[in-house]
């Protein structure tokens, strides 16, 4: 794979709006709407849009607390709840992104100067959405 493009397949799946989406040689995912539309037996859109930001938040802050500030972080969790606007595009108008962070030494100021980098020049999905999203993060850290 080139470092400069990303390259998906889509295929449609059913008489409906089900897709088939695949990637590189990973699983595939299926891409579905709520009925009538579709059949509900798939992620949405802005579903995989959710878990497109929370992971690209997650696996950079983890790179950065585990590799830059050599922290020891056992794991990371996050809950995301994106709101859909009530006119068309039905796009989201905010995102509320809970960290959950389990670390026997990493510090809040550690997970706030970690998050102003990643809005700010790390984290290429939340690039992407700045401007248009509103995003707000909350985070715990559990030691």
């Amino acid at each position: 794979m080139s470092n400069d493009f990303l390259e998906i397949n889509l295929k449609s799946i059913d008489n409906k709006v089900k897709f088939s989406a695949t990637s590189r040689s990973n699983p595939e995912v299926v891409i579905d709407y709520f009925p009538p539309f579709g059949t509900g037996e798939g992620y949405t859109s802005l579903e995989l849009l959710l878990f497109s930001f929370s992971s690209c938040v997650c696996s950079t802050m983890a790179i950065i607390l585990r590799n830059q500030m050599q922290r020891n972080i056992s794991s990371l969790h996050a809950k995301a709840k994106g709101y859909v606007k009530e006119e068309h595009p039905k796009a989201l108008s905010k995102i509320e992104l809970e960290l959950f962070i389990e670390s026997s030494d990493t510090q809040e100021t550690d997970v706030e100067k970690t998050l102003v980098a990643l809005e700010n020049k790390l984290c290429p999905v939340w690039a992407m959405i700045k401007g248009n999203v509103l995003v707000e993060t909350k985070f715990s850290i559990i030691g």
